[in-house]
């Protein structure tokens, strides 16, 4: 079993979908958890109580992930209550989809702010904690819609493309602090983001899976876990696409 026992982790977005599954798996292994969310008190209170069920530490953050001043008072505080931060998964992520010919300036500044600055944001924020420490993993939710395109997500397929140059980047300049960047880039999850989808699309999903079956948001925590862990130490600058194998 991975342990992650000592650590602590900050996952963005940590409420629903994904990142409560990621939140979870974190505190599982032994990790103190802390998470942003950006409106439901009552979701991040039902889950900080489920982190601290599992005998760990559990803060959590009413944070737009889009403002850094926010961002970095999240991580002033998380400093101040423990002292470290471990592990950083940036997950935060909106849809707004459209056509290209019908999508507005302000659905395309949406989707990009709160998927791809979010990401600048936070890492900037922990960089210097991390850099201080000598140790550090960041890990960057993607999609396999950054690497093949969607139609009706030029915003979302732009946001998530930029997530990985990012990271590789970000993997470059920090791999002599032995800090670690990597990128997971999820096919059809299961979550309530995709049930809008109509059913053609479901089915158009559904047909270019191997797997023949959606991801659960735990099929992706399990590979944010083993990015966290020591088992992942000389790997960086990497994109798995957790997708049922969506993308060879």
């Amino acid at each position: 079993m991975i342990s992650l026992k000592g650590k602590t982790a900050l996952v963005t977005g940590g409420t629903r979908g994904i990142g409560k599954s990621i939140v979870l798996k974190l505190a599982a292994a032994g990790a103190d958890v802390a998470f942003t969310y950006r409106s439901s008190s009552a979701q991040a209170e039902e889950v900080k109580s489920a982190v601290e069920a599992l005998g760990v530490r559990a803060l959590a953050f009413q944070a737009d992930a889009v403002d850094m001043t926010q961002a970095t008072e999240v991580m002033k505080q998380i400093s101040e209550a423990w002292g470290r931060l471990d592990v950083l998964v940036n997950n935060a992520g909106v849809t707004k989809d459209g056509l290209l010919m019908r999508m507005n300036e302000a659905d395309w500044d949406f989707v990009i702010n709160t998927n791809l600055k979010s990401v600048f944001n936070y890492t900037k924020a922990v960089m210097k904690t991390m850099m201080s420490q000598r140790a550090g993993k960041i890990i960057n939710i993607s999609s396999v819609v950054g690497t093949m395109g969607n139609a009706g997500q030029a915003n979302y397929a732009a946001s998530k493309a930029g997530i990985v140059g990012f990271s590789k980047s970000v993997a470059k300049e920090l791999s002599s602090r032995n800090i670690t960047c990597n990128v997971i880039a999820p096919g059809w999850v299961d979550t309530e983001m995709t049930h809008v989808l109509s059913e053609d699309a479901k089915k158009a999903f559904m047909d270019s899976i191997p797997l023949k079956r959606a991801a659960t948001p735990e099929d992706i925590a399990n590979s944010v876990l083993f990015f966290s862990s020591d088992l992942s130490n000389y790997i960086t600058g990497q994109v798995l696409h957790v997708d049922g194998g969506m993308v060879m």
